[in-house]
């Protein structure tokens, strides 16, 4: 389910209606809402990779709960690893599977040598994937690292995973700031309806008016860019560089605005990218809820730039490296 669409148009007020004025009164019945409608958001697409996201659910669950059960950090390693290679077994066979089998075949066809590629599947990108894996490998690791405790309440660990708000185009949001939101009372605050439904009209702007105005004429200057001279390619550039602020900005508006109308905050995504000074703030200004997590969960336990010049150039060539890959 597409945030401009019509069915979203008309799923968001009936769950807004029975999550405050139905549910209101009992904690488990609002989370069961909201996992419920989060697993009708994403199945309106294809429903038959809610198995996936329910097992990834199930998988970091039990992991979870069995991290501190460890006599050991060894044994507790070996639970972790266990998380983090599932999560991303499962992201790099239905993302990059047949990318490496296609860019094989390219490059022994460039070679010369006619091959048929038999390997490769007739595979869809689950809607999402890139996110719910990362969202619940940072639980896992939270709990490893002993920043969190586990839950033992399913339905509030499944609504975090699938929260419908950000789980199609993020923010990725930590188990640390979002969880525990989940697992305590909310009260409805007008004020935050407010800027909520202002955030969700300033999101819907961006994406419709701006973004998907751009975007067919982005599509005929970059397919056919041998047509045109150099003063219009630059105006493609230009209007490209503002359709995917917009396009990807204005999808976290709405998520952000849609999860305080049921009483959540989630972290800003983007800051002024375009207003930075250099490529530095520039990587901390935009998809910050992905830089920032690249940094906790990755560049950091590398070393950082804490062990010399040239191992932080190493580290930052591997985060470039995996932000590639995890964008495709």
């Amino acid at each position: 389910m597409l945030f401009n669409s019509i069915e979203f148009l008309l799923f968001l007020p009936t769950i807004f209606i029975l999550y405050w004025f139905v549910f209101n009164k009992n904690l488990k019945y609002q989370n069961t809402l909201i996992l419920v409608s989060s697993y009708v958001f994403y199945g309106w697409w294809d429903y038959r990779f809610l198995t996936l996201i329910f097992l990834s659910t199930v998988v970091d669950y039990v992991i979870g709960l069995s991290i501190p059960n460890q006599s050991s950090k060894k044994k507790q390693k070996l639970f972790l690893w266990s998380s983090v290679l599932f999560n991303l077994s499962v992201l790099g066979f239905f993302k990059y599977y047949n990318f490496f089998i296609d860019s094989w075949v390219e490059l022994f066809s460039s070679l010369g040598y006619e091959i048929k590629s038999i390997w490769t599947l007739n595979i869809i990108l689950p809607v999402g994937i890139s996110f719910y894996t990362f969202q619940t490998m940072s639980y896992t690791i939270d709990i490893y690292r002993k920043k969190l405790e586990p839950t033992k309440d399913f339905i509030s660990f499944a609504s975090f995973v699938s929260f419908f708000p950000q789980l199609v185009a993020g923010p990725i949001e930590r188990a640390s700031n979002l969880l525990p939101q989940i697992l305590k009372k909310r009260e409805f605050q007008y004020d935050q309806v407010i800027q909520g439904l202002k955030l969700i009209l300033w999101g819907m702007f961006k994406k419709v008016v701006i973004a998907d105005s751009l975007a067919p004429i982005v599509d005929d200057i970059f397919s056919n860019y041998q047509d045109f001279g150099g003063g219009t390619l630059w105006i493609g550039a230009i209007y490209f560089s503002f359709q995917i602020y917009c396009d990807f900005s204005g999808y976290s508006d709405i998520a952000i605005g849609t999860s305080k109308l049921f009483g959540f905050e989630l972290m800003s995504n983007f800051k002024f990218p375009y207003f930075s000074r250099n490529i530095g703030e520039f990587w901390r200004r935009w998809h910050i809820s992905l830089s920032t997590w690249f940094r906790d969960y990755l560049y950091i336990p590398l070393g950082g730039s804490q062990e010399g010049k040239w191992k932080a150039i190493k580290n930052i060539f591997i985060i470039f490296l995996v932000s590639g890959f995890w964008h495709g």
